[in-house]
């Protein structure tokens, strides 16, 4: 339930807006001084401000402010101010919307509604994309741990996984399989580094066309391997 606070001296206004959200499903919660109300706003979590622009103590403009200081929450300024300067003042200020006294009480619920839901548009295109490579028809997602080849999608082992993706990630270097083992094994001379051959021909045949004629690994004779792009 998205919590709304209203910053209103008007009480019979600022009850009607808050009896027409309730029935939204909206909690509502109601300052009727600038100062209080921009105490709340600055210490707990609302997901939008519905702020009247004359208000005793602390006017509408200094509270768009501080709050726009502070947080990106969205913020409808309402107002029987009708001059633009003060509309273009409170947008100016960071307030997302500017309504007019006498408004119809349906028309703010729709205009919160919107503001809402383009928030939360915004807040999650603002979400890490994750981490992916992609190679001539390889697309390998790290945060995902999956791996495509030409769009299909193949599964691998944990460490065939980590070893096509440091190959993938370091082009056209060639790695002894001395080096490959401690890379992706954490180890040093411990263990058999012929476990690499067996991980790269595992590898190659879920990922070449053709396992005889490599495209993507390459096997360079006496010294290691190498992802060729």
């Amino acid at each position: 339930m998205s919590k709304i606070l209203i910053i209103e001296d008007e009480e019979a206004i600022a009850e009607l807006e808050k009896d027409y959200l309730e029935l939204s499903g909206f909690e509502v919660s109601i300052e009727n001084r600038g100062d209080t109300g921009l105490k709340r706003a600055l210490e707990e979590d609302f997901d939008l401000f519905i702020l009247d622009l004359m208000l005793p103590e602390v006017d509408g403009f200094e509270i768009c402010k501080e709050i726009r200081d502070k947080k990106n929450t969205p913020i409808l300024m309402v107002s029987a101010k009708k001059d633009d300067i003060d509309k273009i003042r409170g947008l100016g200020l960071g307030a997302d919307d500017y309504m007019t006294k006498p408004f119809s009480p349906s028309e703010m619920v729709a205009r919160v509604k919107a503001h809402l839901a383009r928030y939360d548009r915004l807040i999650g295109s603002g979400m890490p994309e994750n981490d992916v490579i992609e190679l001539r028809g390889i697309k390998i997602d790290k945060t995902a741990r999956r791996v495509w080849i030409n769009g299909e999608e193949r599964n691998f082992t944990t460490k065939e996984f980590d070893l096509l993706t440091f190959l993938a990630e370091n082009p056209n270097h060639v790695f002894t399989k001395e080096e490959l083992f401690r890379e992706i094994w954490d180890m040093e001379s411990i263990g058999d580094i012929a476990t690499v051959t067996v991980h790269i021909k595992k590898i190659r045949e879920k990922i070449e066309y053709n396992t005889a004629k490599p495209q993507y690994i390459e096997t360079i004779w006496g010294v290691g391997y190498r992802f060729k792009v």
